[in-house]
């Protein structure tokens, strides 16, 4: 299984986004994905048409520890579970101050969901924060994958996130490493997005070899503006539901294909990680 929590403390870059339609490629490729929405504001949720609403059961259950996420869970297509959020998980930042363990809980709970359902992909969403939300998901994850906007002030933030990345390796999860960097928003006919892309590879090449950002790809794959990625979260579909045919379904598409090709890294050799065109 990979776990991968998608990460940015900017807003507006493409984290949710992303997060929705990486996990939806990939359950179109036939792969069991539980995506786990830690954003309290929801958006995960609602891009993927699952309710939140009164009485539903959501991840804030979770870290209160009334609920597990096999009971949060809810399938929104084939072969896609999401974790549900929404306003009340505000809270949890608050409620669990001096709780013991505290940036251990969901780990804990995605190993007791993998007990009763093996997953192949676990992709968290998280808050634009670097708080114990976050916390918990880079204590869970085996990699992290950062939406960027190829812009200088995007850069700028760029430098606390691999330092709370590798804050957590360094006392709360070895594994972790910073595996993957999408470019989104990408404008093709600026040189500005160019550069910066420039500036990034630069620095992932001068990085210390033990950085767990320093092995860091940026992916191929550039999500380019689309009008359609920002209609689909209003009709409570991954932008391959939505508008298959469009240039951010393509953009995603791609992506999904160059995340599948790298289990080929990972996975034992037994396995082969048969991948195919994302149908429409």
């Amino acid at each position: 299984m990979r776990s991968i929590c998608v990460m940015n403390q900017k807003g507006g870059v493409g984290k949710t986004t992303t997060s929705v339609n990486l996990a939806a490629g990939l359950a179109k490729l036939g792969r069991k994905v539980c995506l786990i929405d830690l954003d309290p504001q929801g958006h995960a949720s609602l891009h993927t048409g699952v309710d939140a609403f009164g009485q539903t059961p959501t991840v804030y259950d979770v870290f209160s520890g009334r609920k597990s996420l096999a009971d949060v869970k809810q399938l929104a297509v084939d072969n896609l579970w999401v974790v549900p959020s929404d306003l009340d998980l505000a809270a949890t930042e608050v409620e669990l101050v001096d709780a013991p363990g505290r940036e251990m809980i969901l780990r804990g709970a995605i190993e007791r969901l993998c007990q009763q359902q093996p997953f192949d992909y676990i992709v968290m969403d998280c808050p634009p924060s670097l708080g114990v939300l976050t916390v918990n998901a880079l204590t869970a994850a085996k990699e992290v994958f950062i939406p960027l906007q190829p812009h200088f002030l995007a850069l700028q933030g760029l430098s606390k996130l691999f330092e709370t990345t590798a804050l957590v390796k360094r006392r709360l999860n070895r594994d972790l490493v910073v595996s993957g960097i999408v470019l989104c928003l990408y404008e093709t006919s600026t040189r500005l997005a160019a550069d910066i892309t420039d500036d990034l590879m630069r620095f992932l090449e001068q990085s210390d070899p033990k950085a767990p950002w320093k092995n860091a790809r940026i992916f191929e794959s550039r999500i380019r503006r689309n009008i359609k990625l920002a209609e689909a979260p209003s009709f409570g579909q991954s932008i391959f539901d939505y508008a298959a045919k469009s240039p951010g379904a393509l953009d995603y598409a791609a992506l999904v294909s160059e995340v599948v090709a790298a289990e080929v890294a990972i996975a034992p050799p037994s396995v082969d990680p048969a991948s195919g065109p994302i149908a429409a």
